[in-house]
C-alpha cells in the first residue's frame, strides 16, 4: 500500500499540466520511505526527460541523477504518475519506459495532459496499473484502488 499526500498529488498535476501546455507528455516519480508493508510518499520528483506529444523517456543522465537523488535522501521510488494527451491507458512505450518494474510497483497514467484533473477528482481520472509476477502492467480497478495500492492522506 502506497500513503499519498494531498501536497504530492497537487504538484505532480501541477507539473504534468506544465508540460502538457506544451503538448508533451511528462513523467513525475513519487519518492517515499517503506514502513513495514506500507510505502509513505515523502516528495515528488520531476526526472530529466526527453518527451513529446505521444511518449517520454529518462535518459541516462536523468537515470544517474535519479540514482543520486535516491541514494542523498535515503528514499525509494514509490510510483511513476504521466501524461497521456487524450485518454488514460498503459502504451506499448509505458510499458517499455517505466522507471519502476518490482512486483507491485504502480504506474498511474492522468488524462488530457491533467488539464481537467485535480486532487478532488484524481482517482477517478488517473488510471492506476500495477506490475505482476508476469511482468505485465495490470489495471487496478478503481473501486479498488484505494483498498488495495494506493491511499491519499
Amino acid at each position: 500500500m502506497i500513503t499519498c499526500p494531498l501536497a504530492a498529488i497537487d504538484g505532480t498535476l501541477a507539473l504534468l499540466r506544465q508540460a502538457g501546455q506544451l503538448d508533451k507528455e511528462c513523467v513525475v516519480l513519487w519518492l517515499g520511505t517503506r514502513r513495514g508493508s506500507e510505502i509513505a510518499v515523502a516528495d515528488w520528483y520531476l526526472p530529466i526527460q526527453e518527451a513529446e506529444v505521444d511518449y517520454f523517456r529518462i535518459p541516462p543522465e536523468g537515470m544517474a541523477a535519479l540514482q543520486a537523488k535516491l541514494r542523498s535522501d535515503r528514499l525509494m521510488v514509490a510510483a511513476q504518475i504521466h501524461s497521456h494527451p487524450g485518454r488514460a491507458f498503459h502504451s506499448e512505450a509505458d510499458d517499455e519506459w517505466a522507471i519502476v518494474r518490482h512486483l507491485g510497483a504502480l504506474s498511474l497514467v492522468v488524462p488530457r495532459f491533467a488539464s481537467d484533473t485535480f486532487a478532488n477528482n484524481f482517482l477517478e481520472q488517473a488510471k492506476v496499473y500495477q506490475f505482476s509476477s508476469v511482468a505485465t502492467w495490470d489495471e487496478i480497478p478503481s473501486t479498488l484502488v484505494t483498498e488495495t495500492c494506493l491511499q491519499i492522506i
